[in-house]
């Protein structure tokens, strides 16, 4: 990774493919790896790969139930007391986190847990959402700061929206539909990303850019 120039990991929270057959992400069984985040300074994309199982179409349930796993995760565990630079993407705009970040609250209340706010050095979200509303919610639920622009075209659903004429994937053009200062435009698309990956100013350095 040194010398490859790797500015993050990914990181698949269920090998069996729609399973579930792995330790939660809180578990000590992740933590050697977690070690070498924290050394080598990189965050980790929690994102699954493939479904096995039939029951979870892999684009339409496997990734989001991951997303929505994850998050709970971290919200039930103490990790980031034992690890507190550790810092993970959550892709796809959270899941169904924002959507019903309510019943996380709530939750975490009757669990006795932090609030999830208290995660806001730690846990950051992209903005794959591939329609209007989706973006409008998650930049109004989660603030801006924790908040990343993933260029995803060609991404898990291809082609245009008949209602729309804009592409499913184009992430960019429902971010510049919503009412956000320069500041937090900035955030969205530049600095956040530069704040949770920092190897990726060493690497654009050493490049000369």
């Amino acid at each position: 990774m040194e010398t490859l120039g790797f500015v993050g990991c990914n990181l698949n929270p269920d090998p069996s493919g729609g399973f579930w057959t792995s330790p939660p992400l809180t578990d000590e069984h992740w933590f050697p790896l977690y070690e070498a985040m924290v050394e080598l300074e990189v965050p980790a994309m929690v994102h699954v790969s493939g479904s096995c199982n039939p029951n979870f179409h892999a684009l339409g349930a496997h990734y989001l139930n991951a997303d929505t796993s994850a998050f709970i995760q971290f919200v039930e565990g103490s990790l980031f007391t034992r690890s507190p630079s550790l810092r993970f993407v959550i892709p796809h705009g959270g899941g169904a986190v924002p959507y019903h970040w309510g019943r996380y609250r709530g939750l975490a209340e009757r669990m006795g847990r932090p609030q999830p706010s208290t995660l806001i050095d730690n846990i950051f979200f992209d903005t794959c959402v591939y329609h209007q509303p989706g973006i409008d919610l998650l930049t109004r639920v989660v603030p801006t700061e924790n908040i990343l622009f993933p260029s995803e075209m060609l991404g898990a659903v291809r082609g245009g929206d008949p209602a729309t004429g804009i592409d499913w994937d184009d992430t960019k053009a429902y971010l510049d539909r919503v009412d956000l200062t320069d500041e937090q435009r900035y955030q969205v698309f530049e600095r956040n990303a530069r704040r949770v990956y920092p190897r990726l100013d060493a690497q654009l350095t050493a490049a000369g850019k």
